[in-house]
């Protein structure tokens, strides 16, 4: 006989009330602009139901929220705390955060930016708990949408969710970084996850004129694929902070020797994505300069070249004066 907690009326209406709540504070946010249909995905698709349990910090480490506790004050928080607009910790292991929900204003973001057209097919890199996959599902249709994680238990846990919401995209278990080639061709790409580099497997898995939108070095690069060899494109100008790729291409530590970095510049969430985005190629004094000497960039003065076996970060123009090779990568051509 199954254990599970009958559905709670009071709780439901507790839910559909703190969503709506949340729509209408990511539509005042004015993330949904660019797109308004997202306004609708967001607001029926259940974030509750992906978050069975999360951890929130606190003075005295982690509290374990969840839907099945015995007491009814507890569950309404755990109600509440899902429908706020931040990121919740799913997953930790030895005090490691494993997986986690995006913050759902970020995510909103994420999904405009995707600029998905009817017909596309998407390939998510990082299942997650199964919220995104969701969303683009109900925006897309099932079959078109694919998901990928490199741990079993969190896709199994995805699948888990979706089929509760009534969801049932493809969800596979592997590395990210390879993609998943027996569901390519794809239209779109969208990673959940930070990564050091863009992986070539990705490209060739696109078709023409695809867009990919991924995490890289503490921003958000948007990349048009010309072929499988090709992409370019710029940063958005919003941070991002997501828990690293599992699996190849992982992200080196952020390198820690600034002497003779100002304060002000240690201290300047910019000049530290510039330094993750030129980390071994430049050191932080000819970094410093840069970014003095051009006024302390934003992040959407940034872009990203691949072409063939060469990558390369730019600031402004790819073919100008301020260009370097990504981490990992041989450079430009």
């Amino acid at each position: 006989m199954s254990t599970q907690r009958a559905p709670d009326k009071d709780l439901e209406d507790l839910a559909a009330s703190a969503r709506a709540a949340l729509v209408r504070e990511i539509e005042a946010s004015g993330a949904f602009a660019a797109d308004p249909g997202w306004t609708e995905a967001f607001a029926a698709v259940p974030r509750h139901l992906f978050v069975p349990y999360y951890y929130v910090s606190g003075a005295g480490g982690y509290e374990r929220r969840w839907g099945e506790s015995p007491d009814p004050r507890t569950r309404e928080r755990w109600i509440t705390g899902a429908y706020e607009d931040t990121p919740l910790a799913t997953r930790l292991r030895d005090g490691e955060l494993l997986s986690s929900s995006s913050q759902p204003s970020l995510m909103a973001l994420m999904l405009v930016e995707l600029r998905v057209e009817k017909g596309n097919r998407v390939l998510e890199i990082g299942a997650g708990t199964g919220y995104n996959a969701a969303l683009l599902s109900y925006r897309l249709g099932d079959e078109q949408v694919t998901t990928v994680d490199l741990d079993p238990e969190i896709t199994e846990s995805a699948r888990r969710h979706l089929a509760a919401a009534g969801y049932h995209p493809v969800v596979v278990t592997g590395d990210g970084a390879r993609g998943v080639p027996e569901r390519a061709p794809f239209d779109r790409i969208i990673a959940t996850c930070q990564l050091a580099s863009v992986p070539r497997a990705w490209l060739a898995q696109c078709r023409p004129g695809a867009r990919i939108l991924t995490p890289l070095a503490t921003g958000l690069v948007a990349l048009t694929v010309r072929d499988a060899e090709h992409a370019e494109g710029n940063f958005l100008h919003t941070p991002a902070y997501f828990v690293p790729l599992r699996g190849a291409d992982r992200p080196e530590p952020e390198p820690v020797a600034l002497g003779g970095v100002p304060q002000r510049a240690r201290a300047s969430d910019l000049f530290r994505f510039l330094l993750a985005l030129t980390r071994g190629t430049l050191d932080p004094q000819e970094a410093h300069a840069m970014w003095e000497r051009e006024e302390r960039p934003g992040r959407e003065r940034y872009g990203i070249t691949v072409g063939g076996e060469h990558a390369w970060a730019w600031l402004d123009d790819p073919e100008g004066p301020y260009a370097w090779p990504l981490p990992g990568s041989s450079g430009k051509a």
